[in-house]
């Protein structure tokens, strides 16, 4: 049986700062984020499986991702904790929805983030191929499990 690969589409609200930015991003601002994500497996067999001829239910693929992800980062504000440790932080007085990253909240860093959520929540038959993260709508960061092997 071929392998093939499956893509499921998400899509979330996020507004983020980049902490000691130079350029207009250090301010408050959001997207409305894409999310594409797809795996690669062989499609399940037998006649008494319900889940025949497919490489997973795009059902348990959005459970997963809504789970580890849209969750937690849909309609919520994301920082650099670097950002929460400065005493003149405005962001202390924002603790609904407030996602402290260890890391700078831009499209690479949240794809690469997301990519390895995913992957680790991901039956053992399956393989994460990508992960995508429509920033804008001219604007995208892509992780290939390829290249980060």
């Amino acid at each position: 049986m071929s392998v093939i690969r499956v893509t499921r589409e998400f899509h979330f609200e996020m507004a983020h700062a980049l902490w000691n930015y130079d350029g207009d991003c250090r301010y408050i601002h959001g997207h409305s984020y894409r999310l594409f994500v797809t795996v690669s497996g062989r499609p399940n067999t037998g006649d008494d499986n319900p889940k025949a001829g497919m490489v997973i239910d795009f059902g348990d693929l959005k459970k997963i991702v809504h789970e580890n992800i849209i969750s937690q980062f849909d309609h919520s504000l994301a920082i650099n904790s670097l950002a929460i440790n400065d005493n003149t932080s405005p962001y202390k007085q924002m603790p609904d929805k407030l996602v402290v990253l260890n890391f700078q909240p831009t499209c690479e860093n949240l794809v690469t983030d997301f990519a390895l959520r995913i992957a680790e929540k991901l039956p053992g038959h399956l393989v994460l191929f990508s992960v995508r993260l429509q920033e804008t709508a001219t604007s995208w960061a892509e992780w290939f499990a390829s290249d980060n092997s």
